[in-house]
């Protein structure tokens, strides 16, 4: 990664810089050069004398520099001339490319760590002493969102998701797998969960007009301290998986809003099989149609309300009451009694849940 960096600021430099510019590594071979044609090329008398001093040394017309102060430097920069002004180039260019050399590795450190402690890679024990050498505040209040993609790109968007959180500070953007990107936010401790979800619904906004692809967000619960980050993230992963059975319409997705979906996901199949088959007895459910079923449905989303269903499915009182008579008669609940309905609502769950046979974690 270094070689793109480094690559990078030379090319920016170029067109300042009137000379032939580049750096080696330790093995003496050139790794960025504004002379791209060098790139790749020996300079193995370089790095030999170069071994046994920390200054400015001139070498076959050319002046090379130490980049950075530690006891085995890795890399070196050179400029083209043996006066002072390739000298004073060589230190300009030395000093830049340490100064940007160290952001980067720092940037990069917590990226893992942070990456370490949400994929249960790193002891607990550890995450408090690695926290202090990375001037980390571990009592900071995070959450994580998870953003999955379900279409098919060329690459994930990783450097718009970047970009829209531009506090390295406080945020960090981890790709997590080939069709994920966790997002670490750092905020503040009145933040509440439908804050949370306006962030999600702007993420989902952008990635669906710049790049006209489907994503799912979960949102893991508000944490305190870093340590439960690693518990964020499995919320998160948990919100998509118990979404995509319970709530398919829905793209974002709170672990705290899961209700009974989430009891459910926590469940043995065998013992989800077990309910199924007490409550309906005999293929009670398989014999109910597709118009029953939407029946059903809309009475649910009308809170057992008789009036309000037959008014949504534009059917007579009568005719509902005949349906939920039929279903009475089939599977042997009432819905018009509260207990039975919950118990068919949660025996309806849990059958969605056997057929999808979401991924535990």
């Amino acid at each position: 990664m270094s070689n793109r960096l480094f690559q990078g600021i030379i090319h920016q430099m170029h067109d300042t810089v009137d000379r032939i510019i580049g750096v080696i590594d330790d093995t003496g071979l050139i790794i960025a050069c504004s002379e791209l044609s060098k790139i790749g090329e020996m300079r193995s008398r370089a790095k030999d004398e170069m071994a046994y001093t920390t200054d400015t040394a001139v070498i076959d017309g050319y002046t090379y520099q130490h980049i950075g102060s530690g006891a085995k430097p890795e890399f070196m920069v050179f400029v083209e001339g043996e006066d002072k002004v390739a000298e004073k180039y060589a230190s300009i260019l030395a000093i830049s490319l340490s100064n940007i050399k160290n952001l980067y590795d720092e940037k990069c450190d917590k990226s893992s760590f942070i990456k370490n402690i949400i994929m249960d890679n790193i002891l607990p024990s550890d995450i408090y002493a690695k926290s202090k050498e990375l001037h980390f505040d571990g009592n900071e209040t995070r959450v994580v969102l998870l953003v999955r993609f379900y279409s098919r790109t060329e690459l994930l968007p990783f450097d718009i998701i970047q970009n829209m959180f531009p506090d390295k500070q406080n945020d960090c953007v981890i790709a997590t797998s080939e069709h994920d990107i966790a997002i670490v936010k750092g905020i503040t401790p009145e933040t509440e969960t439908p804050d949370v979800e306006k962030l999600a619904q702007e993420i989902s906004d952008t990635l669906s007009t710049e790049f006209y692809c489907k994503v799912g967000i979960g949102i893991g619960t508000i944490v305190n301290n870093i340590k439960d980050l690693a518990r964020s993230y499995k919320e998160a992963q948990i919100a998509i998986e118990v979404g995509k059975v319970f709530e398919t319409e829905k793209e974002i997705i709170s672990y705290e809003n899961l209700g009974i979906g989430r009891l459910i996901y926590q469940l043995p199949t065998t013992l989800c099989e077990m309910f199924l088959s007490e409550v309906f007895k005999h293929g009670s459910l398989e014999s109910l149609d597709a118009e029953t079923l939407q029946t059903i449905q809309v009475f649910f989303e009308n809170n057992l309300n008789v009036s309000e269903t037959s008014r949504k499915l534009f059917v007579h009182r009568n005719t509902l009451v005949y349906r939920l008579e039929k279903i009475r008669k089939i599977t042997g609940l009432d819905l018009r009694q509260f207990d039975h309905a919950i118990t068919f609502k949660v025996a309806l769950m849990v059958k969605r849940y056997l057929t999808a046979k979401p991924i535990k974690f």
